[in-house]
């Protein structure tokens, strides 16, 4: 297809007119990274037309925005953020929640911005680009299969550093709103498996690109699946054991990481990079002590475990992984069987990071922590659910792979301990009526042997 138009009226002047609205409306975004930050002003990357903004219509603005603010890690680049915003010369009542503000100067004066994913007419001219491949400015659209036309958007609520939205209830479009250059593995991970013939993760069927950075990954939606976090609460609240489909979990899990390992480049692991390992563990805690006093009088058993794991080896070997698995990736579908979903690695990560070979207990370590998380949220605390969970999901891992990852203990311990003082951060800045959760395996990881 043909490049098309997408030149932007003004330019210069497009961004200082939506500055007001995004100092409002950018740090009340649950993906927005830089909360309790001040941001001092935006720089645009990129601003692209998918819909011209002329007439009484809605116009499509799509914006890759930098957002400035000093309290960043210094050598840090500033946060680049994916917006898609609607602009109409007035807003109908049933688009009344998703109003970002109304314009007062420049080229868009007087009109109305809006989240643009949450108009089923935008988001559905979002679905047509897919299934046409070409570019449309600095937009690049791919395409690996020829896909049904005319399917009706709904954008989903669930709370998640990212927006998705779901076409038909057929494929569900994920985009990424923190933009980073390089390949997503989100995208790059379920593509690699696809070519290995990994039945485990579903694979994209179309996306989108600007230079070098993923912004939108389209999948199948699947309907009939539901996901293992709410499953497990659900066996909780009945009273019921959850091991066979931990057990089943653990399998599919080691299948993902052997598919992963045929597809990517491994490479030995050596004493002196678990050594590193385990330094930036140790940095990682310091500084989440920092932020989260409550941590600080945990620190020393914190670090001892860190330092029993340095210079260890476990099985040798480091490859790509999934970089931030727990239940709530995982879906089980009609028949029993267990997909593998979500593999943007933890979204507060540094790209180059995330995409780093690494070992696969770390991946068992974040679901070790999920069945933990899981059963503390029940009442009242069911330790025994939890630890059988733990041993079963181990049990099939090592059934699939031929190798136990239990067989280095202090290399996983060390994984769910780095993994729990995450989470004490990440609920401190966003659910802090879920901080005692993590603080309650913080407590147990930093006294018991």
């Amino acid at each position: 297809m043909p490049e098309t138009a997408s030149t932007t009226r003004a330019p210069d002047a497009l961004l200082p007119s939506l500055a007001p609205l995004l100092h409002e409306w950018l740090p009340r975004q649950r993906w927005f990274a830089g909360k309790g930050r001040r941001v001092t002003g935006f720089t645009l990357d990129a601003a692209t037309e998918l819909l011209p903004l002329d007439g009484a219509g809605p116009g499509l603005l799509h914006l890759l925005v930098r957002v400035e603010q000093p309290s960043r890690p210094a050598g840090t680049p500033a946060d680049c953020y994916q917006l898609v915003l609607g602009v109409r010369p007035q807003l109908p009542p049933r688009l009344a929640p998703a109003l970002i503000g109304r314009i007062r100067q420049g080229p868009l004066a007087g009109r109305a911005v809006y989240e643009g994913l949450r108009d089923p007419r935008l988001a559905g001219l979002l679905y047509e680009r897919l299934r046409t491949p070409g570019r449309t400015g600095p937009l690049r659209f791919h395409a690996t299969t020829s896909l049904p036309p005319a399917l009706a958007p709904r954008m989903l609520d669930a709370e998640q550093s990212n927006s998705s939205l779901v076409y038909g209830d057929s494929f569900i479009l994920k985009i990424f709103r923190r933009v980073s250059p390089g390949a997503n593995p989100d995208l790059e991970l379920p593509l690699a498996l696809a070519g290995a013939g990994c039945a485990r993760v579903p694979a994209p069927v179309a996306w989108f690109e600007s230079g070098a950075s993923t912004l939108g990954v389209l999948q199948p939606y699947l309907r009939d699946s539901r996901d293992g976090w709410r499953l497990a609460l659900d066996a909780l609240a009945d009273g019921r054991e959850f091991t066979a489909e931990a057990r089943a979990l653990g399998r599919a899990t080691a299948e993902v990481h052997l598919a992963l390992a045929s597809a990517l480049p491994t490479r030995r692991l050596g004493r002196v990079e678990t050594e590193r390992l385990a330094a930036a563990m140790d940095h990682r805690l310091h500084a989440a002590a920092q932020a989260v006093p409550a941590l600080l009088p945990y620190v020393p058993g914190l670090r001892a475990v860190f330092a029993a794991a340095s210079g260890t080896t476990g099985d040798g070997v480091v490859q790509r992984i999934h970089g931030d698995l727990h239940l709530g990736q995982t879906l089980r579908g009609s028949d029993g069987g267990w997909a593998v979903i979500d593999f943007e690695g933890e979204p507060a990560k540094p790209l180059d990071e995330r995409r780093s070979p690494q070992p696969t207990v770390r991946d068992v370590a974040g679901m070790l922590r999920s069945f933990d998380y899981a059963a503390r949220t029940h009442r009242p605390w069911n330790a025994d659910w939890a630890a059988r969970c733990r041993a079963a999901f181990c049990t099939g891992y090592a059934e699939a792979a031929g190798t136990d990852p239990r067989a280095d203990p202090a290399l996983l311990r060390a994984y769910e301990t780095d993994k729990a003082v995450y989470e004490v951060v990440y609920e401190a800045r966003h659910r802090p009526d879920w901080l005692p959760v993590p603080m309650s395996a913080i407590q147990r990881l930093s006294t018991s042997p």
